[in-house]
């Protein structure tokens, strides 16, 4: 091909870069690339934690719902999954209830960093023990059932520090391990069940600025924090209220659309139902605060995937911690009639109580601090001193006992385990009280006068000299002693045997006085004619009531555990407390004799049968239980 003059230099330029081309196809062996090589090539897709999970992630049978992972089941949990991947997010905080998805969130969060990164990961959990379990029936069923990371994981790990071919490393570790918690650097840090981890590792700092530590060298790092709270002071709901901006989860109304949080007080059921729960199970519905619209569970799951989480703080700072804040009323495993049936068995007794508020309304209890006995003023009955109500002819007796003399109570007890101080009082010797005891009768408002049915004596001081003493009279008296372990889940008596010392043996009743105190506490000041009051008699001196008034409730945080429980506790030192032993004794001895089954009292039919109950009791002077 030849050239004319008149060709311009780029036509020129181009056939010659054309030649040189060729030339070079020539010399170049073509390449047959597998597909598996090109595969190599594809960049990364990126993912969401809420995409990955969609994709890749596989619920194993101790799941509630066993299967693929599906975030439209639990709406509520794809922004706070999504704000791990958020550049701008360093600290996620869960204060959630139970049964919301709140571990299989965090377990989310794990797979991913795992999967689509090769940086360090640590999870904390409350104690060794519990970090072991989580390995072997949590994270690692979760780290297989997903290929990508099951390829890469070596199954040579020990239980607690996991390793994979690809760099990545996980370790699991308790919070009462300091050792544990400031030994390597991290950049993926969980917390799980922060409330329930302890105060202090021995002599280290708090265990979580101690495992915050090891992330200062990632400028990228990610925290999760996530608990069921207990108290306002705990570490979830201290980390909650802290953060830059706090979200609560807004679901519209079916009836009207307005979008508002579900809260307790607007779960509702029949007044007929008021005292059968399990009726208030089946009926239980949710009345809308705007429209008053009747919202049934079969609402739910169309409320809950039209929600959005709404900031209620306003940030004065670039946000980068953000907490969620979820009750179980959310849970599309709840119902509202479950929620209105666990409070309808759980309101009687403060422990029950109080883990109602926290794992089903993620609520801080805050009855320490609402319930001070100072300023409270006990009922009293129009009886004066030393008269049995003629409606209460059930008498109980207790005695707290003291190095040199006793203190001692009597009350009388009605239908509807109402009672009736009658007279208390010290006695200086065991022939004294033998006298207030056994020997004395009460005069009552009816005539006949009555004896005490059962004393109970405190065995906690003198223990060989009460034993002996109720080994004498055992028709009337039993040995008694507070439980010192102050555990929410005691009942509220237990007995056991004694048979040292004892011929015969007996039966000693071992009381949980935190129990009796919240009973005593919630009776005593109820109006004079209501059921199940607890009354002073008329014109009770200031003594008994300052007395009842010398302990409080007062939050008690383990310090080897973290667990943060209520207690009564004394406000002194030395405190003069002894008529507050014997009304908790009082009413466990009265509810040991089955004072809940008393009759109401019938003046016709009690007058005319005097000896005998409608319910086979005898009704001679020393009571209805001799």
């Amino acid at each position: 091909m030849t050239l004319s003059k008149t060709t311009s230099k780029a036509t020129r330029v181009k056939v010659s870069t054309r030649r040189k081309s060729k030339s070079v196809e020539k010399q170049s062996p073509k390449v047959d690339w597998f597909p598996e090589e090109l595969e190599a090539f594809k960049p990364p897709e990126r993912y969401t934690v809420s995409e990955w999970a969609d994709n890749f992630r596989v619920l194993t049978n101790i799941s509630a719902e066993p299967g693929r992972w599906r975030t439209n089941r639990t709406p509520y949990l794809k922004e706070p999954m999504d704000k791990f991947t958020d550049p701008l997010i360093e600290q996620i905080v869960l204060c959630f209830g139970a049964q919301l998805g709140k571990t299989e969130t965090e377990l989310n969060m794990i797979g991913y960093a795992l999967d689509q990164t090769q940086s360090p990961v640590m999870m904390v959990y409350p104690t060794d023990a519990i970090a072991k379990f989580a390995s072997d029936k949590r994270v690692q069923p979760m780290i297989k059932s997903v290929k990508s990371i099951s390829d890469n994981f070596d199954e040579n790990s020990k239980l607690l520090e996991l390793d994979f071919n690809n760099g990545n490393y996980m370790v699991l570790v308790g919070a009462n391990s300091p050792s544990s918690l400031s030994s390597r650097s991290i950049k993926y840090l969980f917390f799980d069940e922060i409330d329930k981890y302890p105060a202090f590792s021995g002599k280290e700092a708090d265990p979580i600025k101690l495992a915050k530590e090891r992330t200062k060298t990632f400028v990228d790092k990610k925290i999760v924090m996530v608990s069921t709270p207990t108290v306002e002071s705990g570490n979830i709901w201290q980390a909650l209220m802290n953060a830059n901006e706090r979200r609560q989860y807004y679901v519209p109304c079916p009836h009207c659309g307005v979008s508002q949080t579900l809260k307790f007080k607007q779960i509702k059921w029949p007044d007929e139902h008021n005292d059968n729960a399990d009726m208030i199970r089946d009926t239980a519905y949710y009345e809308c605060e705007h429209c008053g619209g009747h919202i049934y569970d079969k609402h739910k799951m169309e409320m809950l995937r039209h929600g959005t989480w709404e900031a209620v703080n306003a940030s004065q700072s670039k946000v980068r911690s953000i907490s969620y804040h979820l009750s179980s009323i959310y849970s599309p495993w709840v119902t509202f009639g479950d929620v209105a049936y666990e409070f309808k068995n759980s309101k009687g007794t403060p422990a029950s109580l109080m883990n109602f508020i926290n794992s089903w309304l993620a609520e801080p209890w805050k009855s320490a601090k609402t319930k001070s006995t100072q300023n409270l003023e006990f009922t009293q009955s129009e009886v004066p001193r030393g008269i049995v109500p003629q409606h209460a002819p059930l008498l109980i007796a207790s005695v707290d006992v003291q190095q040199d003399h006793f203190w001692w109570e009597v009350r009388a007890y009605a239908h509807g385990v109402s009672s009736y101080l009658v007279d208390y009082g010290q006695a200086s010797s065991w022939a004294d009280l033998t006298e207030i005891l056994i020997d004395r009768e009460y005069p009552s408002e009816y005539g006949e006068a009555r004896k005490i049915v059962r004393a109970g004596i405190d065995s906690g001081y003198r223990t060989d000299e009460v034993y002996q003493y109720c080994a004498q009279y055992p028709e009337v008296c039993v040995p008694v002693k507070g439980d010192s372990s102050h555990s929410p889940l005691a009942p509220p008596y237990k007995m056991s045997s004694i048979e040292k010392g004892v011929i015969g043996g007996m039966k000693l009743y071992v009381v949980n006085t935190d129990y009796w105190k919240d009973f005593i506490f919630a009776r005593m000041v109820r109006p004079a004619n209501e059921p199940g009051t607890i009354h002073l008699f008329k014109d009770c001196p200031e003594e008994y009531s300052e007395h009842l008034r010398s302990e409080e409730k007062q939050e008690i945080r383990n310090v080897k555990t973290g667990a943060v429980t209520v207690q009564w506790k004394p406000l002194t030192s030395h405190p003069t407390n002894h008529l507050l032993d014997t009304c908790v004794y009082n009413a466990m001895v009265a509810d040991s004799v089955g004072v809940k089954y008393l009759p109401e009292y019938n003046p016709d039919t009690d007058e005319e049968d005097e000896d005998t109950d409608d319910e086979g009791f005898n009704a001679d002077s020393r009571g209805w239980f001799s």
